[in-house]
């Protein structure tokens, strides 16, 4: 049957001012047509050979054989062996037949889009352009076509602008390409804006731009107006299709909403569609980046009830799910079920798999796993070996990594920088350094190039050791052998100076980085701030926030817990509100360390009810509390009564925290301070039995709890198991000694203990030496009383109230 042709005929056009949109686009390819396969062939013999081709294709048109004439014109475009190049093509058709120049023009352009040649098709546009022409549709359909399929978004844009200006009616496939491409530059409101213009002109969006727009959304991971824009386009009686329905699926599950993603899938079960593989792994995936195996399961089930065979990604998806969970066993049986069912396993799926394995240190499970695929005729390769290197360098088992790429090497594959950076890396972390720079020397006499990683993890590793010079002298020599220093390797150092507290040497490098045209991240100003909040430098962590903000670099929720930290720890609680209140005004949603901050700072301003109301309204926000949140919790609400304390507790423990020994220390203090010293004790075994060593902060509060009770002997027994754990008592457990045998009349005990806290060179505090000497005296014990005074003189306490006593004493 012969091709229709829709052409428009001749548009009057306004004189142009310059070459076409496109023209300038392709000039320089028309030489290198011209050049090619036309010089073998003598002028006299070429010319009747183009004249014989022109007549045919004359004859053709002529007589409507459309499709013929498309076909002749195809090979004569892609031999190039007669015409120099489409656009010869055109000229000389035109100069020998004005009058079929609109159906010629139309069927070279499309001859030059379904032979992908970009260049050419567009010399001729411009060509029909030039003779005040527009092509017919179907070919202008296949030249946007191809212009998004090469990715000229822009030009795509430019030229449906072009065509709309010329007074053609554009058709919804032409509305469709140029939304697409809009979409693709990510230029959302100009699609939309196109979609609204095309109903304007009454024409309808179709299931292929709905598609596109909601594609869209789904990548800025804006499933509201995706979610929007499938209502409107079901309510406008659109059908969507599986394409539709695998895009919202994958959207609502890359953002972990597992909930609605099933919900679209039950929609689609309504209107009949079908899924493919792509929707059931979607679906697979989310349930597997959640932990929800079992679910992951039953999908498994229907991908085979609608006869799909997992494959060798579904594996892959399932062996991710099991590592994400700790399930190394769940996934070894996986592995054992595949083989059983002769899935393919290939160097993506067994990296996988391998990795699962390795992450929980079962990295001699990896290995035998890699034995058994490869007696089945497995190859690994370089990313398979990496894996295994990279699991015994996490478990700091270097010697077997070290053999691994011996047996790498010797199957004939070459390490390469991931391999030799997991060794480098983990030596810096062992604060190996003399074996990590060893290994950058062995890399580089491999043949592996010492890279920017490479540099940087050596950076960090003397930056952790705080030996800074040699910081400096890699990033000399990374200048001087070519290799640009990014903004990772000025970070690493920055953050080792600001933890370091030498927070102007890191601003000096700030200055360098920039000076070199390096530009700082949010994460660079992030290490400033912290590092002088860290050293109580407000003004100028708020002077690197007000450099960040004005290098529009917006400040992260890390920026503003970093401040709001550093002001709590001074006491300035109330710039810490206000900070907080910025948060949520820049649209970030505080986290469980922001609470904590101004918790622990209300805390220690003793305001127990301002702790416990942001307590409760992190909880009502779906803000998990941490052991951190407690600690200061607990310890201060002990004030309050031991049933709020008591009831935080229960709460921490139902929340799966187990108690540490700040929360045991604090537990025990309340239960002495409020006289339940049994329950102290309790606490205290318990403490001992999960694990957790016992502090001079535990002591402290059992030496207490015995005075209360007035078990005088036990005192000194907890003492001595407290120097019996290594614990060496200092000041405070001196003062509680020796107070507490005070507040019992027994002066003597009392001052056993003082004289041992001085020769250990510690003084008690006035008031107890008060107390002691007074006591000493009513009981008659003068000697001991004038040698406490006189020590303390002696210290430069010389305002106790018996100062005049021992006056006398020392004339006598």
């Amino acid at each position: 049957m012969a091709r229709n042709i829709n052409f428009v005929h001749k548009i009057p056009l306004s004189p142009r001012i310059k070459p076409p949109l496109f023209f300038s686009f392709c000039c320089s390819s028309q030489s290198q047509f011209q050049t090619e396969n036309v010089g073998d062939k003598s002028p006299n013999l070429l010319d009747r050979e183009r004249d014989e081709q022109i007549r045919k294709l004359r004859v053709l048109l002529q007589q409507n054989r459309t499709d013929t004439a498309h076909r002749l014109l195809l090979s004569l475009v892609q031999k190039k062996s007669v015409f120099s190049s489409p656009s010869d093509l055109f000229s000389l058709f035109s100069l020998s037949v004005p009058s079929l120049k609109p159906a010629f023009s139309s069927i070279l352009l499309s001859v030059c889009c379904e032979a992908k040649m970009l260049s050419e098709a567009t010399q001729v546009y411009d060509l029909i352009r030039n003779e005040g022409m527009l092509p017919s549709l179907p070919s202008i359909k296949l030249f946007l076509e191809l212009m998004v399929g090469s990715k000229q978004f822009d030009k795509t844009l430019n030229l449906f602008e072009e065509i709309v200006a010329s007074g053609f009616r554009p058709h919804s496939f032409v509305y469709g390409k140029a939304v697409q491409a809009a979409v693709k530059l990510g230029d959302l409101k100009r699609a939309n804006e196109l979609v609204d213009d095309m109903k304007r002109r009454g024409l309808s969006p179709d299931v292929f731009i709905y598609n596109v727009l909601i594609g869209g959304l789904c990548k800025e991971r804006n499933m509201r107006d995706a979610g929007k824009k499938f209502e409107e386009m079901c309510k406008r009686k659109v059908l969507a299709n599986r394409v539709t329905y695998n895009t919202l699926i994958d959207g609502y599950c890359k953002v972990g909403d597992v909930e609605e993603a099933f919900k679209v899938r039950e929609r689609m079960k309504e209107e009949n569609v079908e899924p493919n593989i792509v929707t059931l792994n979607s679906l697979l995936a989310s349930l597997c980046r959640v932990g929800r195996m079992g679910e992951a399961k039953s999908v498994v089930h229907e991908m085979e009830a609608c006869g799909f065979m997992p494959d060798g990604f579904t594996y892959s998806i399932l062996f991710d799910g099991h590592s994400r969970c700790g399930d190394s066993e769940g996934a070894i049986a996986l592995y054992e079920e595949a083989v059983r069912k002769g899935v393919m396993i290939n160097n993506y799926t067994a990296s996988i798999l391998l990795n699962s394995l390795c992450k929980v240190g079962k990295v001699e499970k990896a290995e035998e796993v890699l034995k058994q695929l490869m007696e089945n005729g497995f190859v690994p390769n370089e990313v398979i070996y990496n894996t295994i290197v990279n699991g015994y360098c996490r478990r700091g088992t270097m010697s077997r990594a070290i053999e691994t790429i011996e047996a790498m090497e010797v199957r004939g594959l070459k390490p390469n920088g991931i391999t030799f950076n997991s060794l480098i890396s983990k030596f810096c972390e062992m604060r190996e350094m003399d074996e990590a720079e060893d290994w950058a020397r062995k890399m580089e006499e491999k043949g592996v190039v010492r890279n920017v990683e490479t540099n940087n993890i050596l950076i960090d590793g003397y930056g952790r050791l705080c030996l800074f010079d040699k910081c400096f002298q890699i990033l000399e020599g990374m200048e001087n052998s070519g290799v640009k220093p990014n903004v990772v390797s000025y970070g690493s150092l920055i953050h080792s100076l600001s933890k370091d507290g030498k927070v102007l040497e890191a601003e000096i490098l700030l200055r360098d980085m920039v000076g070199r045209g390096i530009l700082p991240n949010a994460q660079i100003y992030n290490m400033l701030i912290d590092g002088c909040c860290m050293m109580g430098r407000l003004k100028d962590a708020f002077r690197f926030l007000d450099e960040m903000v004005g290098s529009e670099i917006d400040p992260t929720l890390v920026t503003y817990n970093a401040l709001i930290h550093g002001l709590c720890k001074l006491g300035r609680v109330t710039e810490a509100e206000d900070l907080f209140l910025q948060i949520k005004n820049r649209g970030l949603i505080p986290d469980v360390i922001t609470y904590n901050s101004l918790i622990s700072a209300y805390s220690n301003a003793g305001i127990v009810q301002k702790c416990l109301d942001l307590y409760e309204t992190m909880k009502e926000i779906g803000i998990t509390p941490t052991l951190n949140t407690y600690h200061p919790l607990i310890s201060r609400c002990g004030k309050e009564g031991m049933a709020v304390v008591e009831r935080l507790f229960d709460e921490m423990l139902k929340m799966g925290l187990a108690p540490d020994r700040v929360v045991y220390n604090a537990l025990i203090h309340c239960y002495v301070e409020h006289g339940d010293v049994q329950k102290a004790f309790a606490l205290h075994n318990e403490m001992v039995n999960q694990g957790i060593h016992p502090d001079k902060m535990t002591y402290n509060s059992l030496i207490m709890g015995q005075f209360k009770e007035g078990r005088l002997a036990e005192v000194r027994n907890v003492v001595s198991d407290m120097k019996g754990k290594g614990l060496v008592p200092k000041a405070d457990t001196y003062n509680i000694l020796v107070k507490g045998h005070c507040e019992l009349k027994d002066f003597g005990a009392a001052f056993a203990w003082y004289r041992e806290m001085f020769e250990n060179g510690f003084l008690p505090n006035v008031c107890i030496c008060d107390e002691l000497s007074a006591g000493l005296r009513q009981q008659g014990k003068f000697q001991e009383a004038d040698i406490v005074c006189l020590e303390m003189t002696a210290k430069g306490m010389d305002d106790l109230n018996v100062n005049k006593d021992l006056a006398k004493a020392a004339k006598m």
